[in-house]
């Protein structure tokens, strides 16, 4: 696996916080997000939250066997985003299990809320998609630093 790209003191095992700027390919032609669009945000905000943990997804697949995968989302739009926005894409860890992980992840811009979702992922098997197990290694990676 790869080295965590933050040290242990600098990042906390179930919250991650990552900046993303608003594009104009991200927006309507009115300049607002396009709903479909804060998806992709909060995706790679799950992904750079891995990839400061250690783990790149491209290793999760070919080292551990395992993808991670949206099992489902609940999404609640509160205020739109606009083309040169700076939002901060904070996903936070509130449930691990055997075979998955439910995230609470907030848009914002400044202080403003624009967006809340609950998303479950789950861990799968990465040749036939079947059910598996989180890999004990990311588990005790995401103890070991809340620990700390």
């Amino acid at each position: 696996m790869s080295q965590p790209l933050l040290n242990s003191s600098a990042i906390d095992a179930s919250t991650f916080t990552w900046p993303i700027r608003v594009y104009y390919e991200d927006t309507d032609s009115g300049g607002v997000v396009y709903h479909a669009n804060y998806l992709n945000f909060m995706e790679r905000a799950r992904t750079e939250w891995l990839r400061a943990l250690g783990f790149e997804q491209t290793e999760l697949k070919t080292e551990l066997g395992v993808i991670f995968v949206v099992h489902s989302m609940t999404v609640a739009f509160k205020s739109p985003a606009y083309f040169n926005d700076m939002l901060e894409i904070k996903s936070q860890r509130i449930k691990i299990g055997h075979g998955s992980m439910v995230f609470l992840q907030t848009i914002r811009r400044d202080n403003q809320v624009l967006l809340e979702a609950t998303v479950k992922l789950a861990c799968v098997d990465a040749s036939s998609f079947k059910p598996t197990g989180i890999p004990t290694v990311i588990k005790e990676t995401m103890s070991k630093l809340q620990a700390e």
